[in-house]
This record gives C-alpha cells, sequence and structure tokens, in this order.
C-alpha cells in the first residue's frame, strides 16, 4: 500500500488529489480549499494478498497496526491547518486489510480520500513522485508542492528490510529519508535501541508539522520519540 502526499498551494489549482502514509477523515470543505500536500500510502508493499498472505495472530495483529496507524494518520490530518489530501494505492475493497480497516474505524468507508487498486507508479508521472523510506543516501530537505510523496504501508520492522527502498529503484523513481541524522543524534538506552524507521502516522505528523513550521527540529519531535534512541542536537549537554 502506498501513501502518497503531493502539493499544491490549492485545491482548485491541483492536477491531483491523493495518499500512507493513507487515511484522513473527513476536514471539512473549507478546511481543504485553502492548501493541502498529497499523501500516498502503498499498500502493496505490504504483500498481503491471495496466498501469499500470513495466517493465524501474526497476520491479524499486523493488519491490525496498520490500521490503527491510518485512523490516526486520518485524524492528525483532520486537526491539521494545512491539510493534506491521502491516496491509498493498490488498496482493494475485499482485502483483509479493508475489513480490518472497517472495523477498527468508525466511518472508514466516508473518509475523505481516495482508494484504488492503481499502483502509485502508475497513476503519476515518475518524475514527480518521491518514496519516503529510512534507507534512502538523500535526506529530505524541503516539502516541494509539485512532487507526490509516497509512505509505504509497511508493519513489521523485521521483515524484507529495504523493500521499499528497492521497489522504488525498481521503477527508478527518487527517494528520500526524513532528517533525522541531520538534526537528530543517538541517546543512551538501556537496550541500545536506535530506528529511524517510524510507523507511517509518525512520518505523517512529522511531514504535517513541517509543512506548517517550515522548521525540521520542531517537526522531528513531533514523530521522533527518544524510545527511538534519537533526541535532538540542542537537547544533548
Amino acid at each position: 500500500m502506498d501513501w502518497k502526499l503531493e502539493g499544491s498551494a490549492r485545491k482548485t489549482d491541483s492536477r491531483v488529489l491523493q495518499e500512507q502514509e493513507v487515511i484522513l477523515e473527513d476536514t471539512g470543505e473549507d478546511s481543504i480549499s485553502e492548501s493541502f500536500q498529497l499523501l500516498q500510502i502503498d499498500v502493496e508493499c505490504e504483500h498481503l494478498e491471495g496466498d501469499t498472505l500470513p495466517t493465524g495472530s501474526a497476520m491479524w495483529c499486523s493488519l491490525s497496526r496498520l490500521a490503527g496507524q491510518i485512523r490516526r494518520l486520518y485524524g492528525s490530518n483532520k486537526k491539521a491547518d494545512r491539510p493534506f489530501w491521502i491516496y491509498l494505492t493498490g488498496f482493494t475493497t475485499d482485502s483483509h486489510l479493508y475489513e480490518e480497516c472497517l472495523r477498527m474505524n468508525d466511518g472508514f468507508s466516508s473518509y475523505l480520500l481516495d482508494i484504488t487498486e492503481e499502483d502509485c507508479f502508475s497513476l503519476f508521472p515518475l518524475e514527480t513522485l518521491v518514496y519516503l523510506t529510512p534507507d534512502s543516501e538523500h535526506a529530505l530537505e524541503d516539502v516541494d508542492l509539485n512532487k507526490v510523496y509516497i509512505l509505504g504501508g509497511l508493519v513489521d520492522e523485521s521483515i524484507q528490510k529495504k523493500v521499499t527502498f528497492q521497489k522504488a529503484q525498481e521503477h527508478s523513481v527518487k527517494t528520500a529519508r526524513l532528517p533525522i541524522q541531520e538534526y537528530m543524534v543517538r541517546c543512551q538506552n538501556r537496550k541500545n535501541y536506535h530506528s529511524e524507521i517510524l510507523a507511517i502516522n509518525q512520518v505523517f505528523d512529522i511531514l504535517s508539522a513541517y509543512f506548517e513550521t517550515q522548521n525540521w527540529p520542531e517537526a522531528l519531535k513531533k514523530g521522533v520519540s527518544s524510545r527511538k534512541g534519537y533526541v535532538l542536537q540542542n537537547s544533548v549537554e
């Protein structure tokens, strides 16, 4: 599943409205008329379809987590002064994930977003796409209103490393990572744990905060908790 973000100064000027990280609830017509970004969540990265699906509690735990992230992302977008338009791509209404979203998220079927079975690489010109992945060599410096930003809908951090990065490379799509390394430093913790892998709602909160403040340290505080093993540089004595 891909979440895409595309930028536009005004709703009437946008060539497309779309997604990832995913799912934003109705913000009201007036609230989305001024400005928004396009966010797309790539559901296909979950590989939760057909006979390839895992079975049992592990599958439903992963589905529930992703559905919960979608709910939180949508809720954050409703509250944003400059909300994004969301696309869920590679998302079918007969999938287990869709069923879980309906079960966990009240009013999901009336969320103000677009759902499509098409993948993000077919919907938009490839040169407009930016796949957000922690494996990219390039730090995201700004949010370009003419780009579509994609969040891969992955839940389990332990499976198939670099799957979103490799998917972007296969389609010759640009990649970027959040500038965690540029503005944050590792902090000591009991488990010596440090990770730049974030849930789609956390990535969204960072993008949304940056879009409003144009301040990366302020934005990163919104989505990167100390539990990830990182703190802002100026917070270290």
